[in-house]
């Protein structure tokens, strides 16, 4: 089911300006998380172990690997289509684990053989639970070294609606005075791809997978994830940089 690498190239390009419409300021976004990282890991010996969760193509695990080219970055995600281009386009990025995060035993597949220093992600695990959510905290805060961090880049809109569509607003704002994304938008992004022929098998093994179930009771807020994260075992938490309703969140193991 592999793909050559002018396919990969092609469709991870797409995918990176299709990208731009939805996460505001993504470039400044990814660059706080790679600082953070940068912090928790200054002056330790060793090479860093990082953690990218729902990794997509491998976007964020791509500038991790050129930001610290020293570190092993497992990158994880579920859909064969989005790990094949990664694996292609990013071979030396990271090591790519297809498993479902929060679903079990999902990170005895990482193969983990130290600490985590840091875990990554970015508007990826807005999709779990609660409880789901919570269950991934703890076990990220027990792979996790002491004063190692996760970091995790997403929308958090206030908990009143008032101010909640003041912060969308602002970011809708911002991104229409910078888009460059052009046209294509998440699903126009997807319905191109499956007619890619090359892609067709991919296509064909995401079809075959049970679809994630429909979360409810979804954390939303910043308060939501702050408390989540204390209760998982989590010393300090934080955000650390923000956008309309872009943030990013910062948790001290």
């Amino acid at each position: 089911m592999g793909v050559s690498m002018a396919t990969a190239r092609r469709w991870v390009e797409r995918w990176e300006r299709q990208q731009e419409r939805y996460a505001l300021d993504r470039e400044e976004r990814f660059t706080v998380i790679a600082d953070v990282v940068e912090h928790a890991t200054a002056g330790r010996p060793g090479r860093p172990l990082l953690l990218d969760l729902g990794c997509g193509p491998g976007s964020l695990a791509a500038r991790l690997a050129v930001r610290f080219p020293d570190a092993e970055i497992v990158a994880v995600d579920t859909d064969p289509l989005l790990l094949e281009l990664g694996r292609t386009h990013h071979p030396d990025a990271a090591r790519y684990v297809d498993t479902e995060i929060g679903a079990g035993d999902w990170d005895r597949a990482l193969g983990l053989d130290r600490p985590l220093d840091a875990a990554v992600s970015t508007t990826a695990l807005h999709y779990l639970s609660r409880p789901a959510l919570l269950r991934t905290y703890r076990r990220l805060a027990a792979l996790l070294r002491p004063g190692g961090v996760l970091v995790n880049g997403d929308h958090f809109p206030p908990a009143g609606p008032a101010c909640a569509a003041l912060t969308a607003h602002v970011g809708r704002r911002r991104a229409e005075r910078s888009r460059t994304g052009g046209a294509e938008d998440w699903e126009s992004w997807w319905s191109a791809a499956a007619r890619d022929p090359e892609l067709t098998d991919l296509f064909t093994e995401r079809a075959r997978r049970p679809p994630a179930p429909a979360a409810r009771d979804t954390p939303r807020t910043v308060a939501h994830h702050t408390e989540l994260l204390r209760v998982a075992g989590f010393r300090e938490v934080a955000p650390v940089w923000q956008f309309g309703d872009s943030h990013v969140l910062a948790a001290v193991a």
